[in-house]
């Protein structure tokens, strides 16, 4: 028990609910950080992936920016596992496909795939419940587009 739970007897969670498109990015923002890092650039290959769907066509740099603060902030102090599931439970039905192949695009993109990302889309397909059939359709087109 930490010394603040100590004071109030229970330590603060976070009880959070997005909109889809918060969602969607939350999912970009943990697929990149699997590794244990991300960089400026992965940021703004998740900005292309993202304006390029029409979820994000109305979203201003400045909100989106905003909503990156606010999903890394989530991400730092409650972890990826809290992230992702508060992801879970906010994005439709019809966008966890999308998601999962926008993940594994950004995971993709710098050709190599560690083990902590491996296990973050092992992690993702059962998380989404994407049947496994499409999640390795997903990923054959994935690899195929990132082999140039």
């Amino acid at each position: 028990m930490g010394l603040f739970d100590q004071l109030t007897g229970v330590r603060q969670s976070t009880s959070t609910c997005f909109n889809p498109a918060e969602a969607f990015a939350a999912i970009a923002l943990i697929a990149i950080a699997s590794d244990g890092h991300f960089s400026e650039e992965e940021i703004d290959l998740i900005n292309i992936s993202l304006r390029r769907m029409q979820l994000f066509k109305s979203y201003p740099t400045d909100v989106l920016r905003r909503m990156y603060d606010k999903l890394f902030g989530i991400l730092r102090r409650d972890g990826a596992a809290v992230l992702l599931n508060l992801a879970k439970s906010s994005l439709p039905v019809e966008l966890r496909e999308p998601a999962f192949a926008i993940a594994t695009d950004l995971i993709l993109a710098d050709s190599t795939v560690t083990p902590e990302e491996e296990a973050f889309l092992n992690d993702l397909c059962i998380a989404l419940e994407i049947n496994q059939a499409i999640a390795l359709k997903i990923i054959e087109v994935m690899l195929i587009k990132n082999r140039g």
